[in-house]
């Protein structure tokens, strides 16, 4: 059945992580009437964390979109209109949504392994980012997968916490600067094991071990670990944006420096769709928060609010 419009809105926001509700409560208090869809990820991933002690936040504060006036929606955008105000956007491919202002907070999701034990244990010592979770491994053994900057940055910063870091790297050379290797190879508890593969990450409740093996050789060992980091990269969710805002070359969305705003007038990105560098919890809801004024801002000066 071809989707239809069904309503009409001034201030539509994708995704519901901390960059989508910070924006519902702002364009909320800004009485814009937002109406929020929250995605495939209700809570983006800090749903796939179990403790979260880096933002300054209060328990009671956590419905701070519903209690403000947000109409927030279960539903997935799956296709956008930017061609012309009012937006077009459609949900699960079934019904329409026409909004004067988009805000995009879809953000971005880690690369995995693929392996159902590094699935199972996410969370409780699987984790795709070090500077989140290193905290709960200091003075325990870890391990890190990648070869890239992010991987190097990442096991840096384990290796301050942790007495043994524990290096996967699945070719024979690492992908990362000059420099990144530099430190790395400095670093006295950062141990690199070339042209090695995870094969499984072992443990009931929580990591206990990763079993690895070489690719030159066959030959497999067992390494205990507490924690076991993925550093292979993210992707950030702006897949149905490609044909209509300006993106980098891995996908993040641009936007004007010291602003929330894309290419296209009306549309702003926040967030770690549009984030590459911080990806913290705490920097998505401020870009949020600059999402929503921005917002605000639009539609006044455009006379629809």
């Amino acid at each position: 059945m071809e989707a239809t419009v069904s309503e009409k809105v001034h201030c539509l926001i994708i995704g519901s992580g901390p960059a989508g509700y910070t924006a519902a409560i702002y364009a909320a208090r800004a009485n814009l009437k937002p109406v929020l869809y929250q995605g495939i990820q209700p809570g983006g991933q800090l749903t796939i964390t179990t403790e979260v002690e880096n933002y300054p936040g209060y328990p009671e504060g956590i419905q701070g979109p519903e209690r403000m006036g947000t109409d927030i929606r279960f539903g997935l955008a799956t296709k956008v209109d930017l061609s012309k105000r009012p937006y077009k956007v459609w949900i699960d491919d079934e019904k329409i949504v026409q909004s004067d202002a988009i805000i995009i907070a879809t953000g971005a999701a880690a690369k995995w392994l693929g392996l159902e034990s590094e699935q199972r244990l996410n969370g409780y010592g699987v984790s795709a980012c070090a500077v989140c979770d290193g905290f709960f491994f200091r003075g325990k053994e870890v391990a890190i997968v990648g070869a890239g900057d992010t991987a190097a940055e990442e096991a840096l910063y384990l290796a301050k916490l942790a007495t043994t870091v524990h290096m996967f790297i699945r070719k024979h050379e690492m992908r990362a600067s000059k420099v990144m290797q530099e430190r790395v190879f400095r670093s006295p508890n950062i141990k690199i094991y070339w042209n090695t593969e995870v094969e499984e990450v072992v443990g009931e409740k929580h990591v206990s071990s990763v079993r690895v093996f070489n690719n030159q050789t066959g030959a497999k060992q067992t390494i205990s670990v507490s924690g076991f980091f993925v550093a292979i990269g993210h992707q950030p969710n702006s897949e149905i944006f490609k044909d209509w805002l300006d993106m980098d070359e891995a996908g993040y969305i641009k936007t004007v420096a010291g602003t929330s705003k894309t290419n296209i007038e009306g549309v702003f990105a926040c967030g770690d769709v549009q984030d590459k560098v911080y990806r913290q919890a705490v920097t998505a809801a401020g870009t949020g928060c600059m999402a929503a004024l921005d917002a605000e801002r639009y539609l006044g000066e455009k006379g629809l609010h």
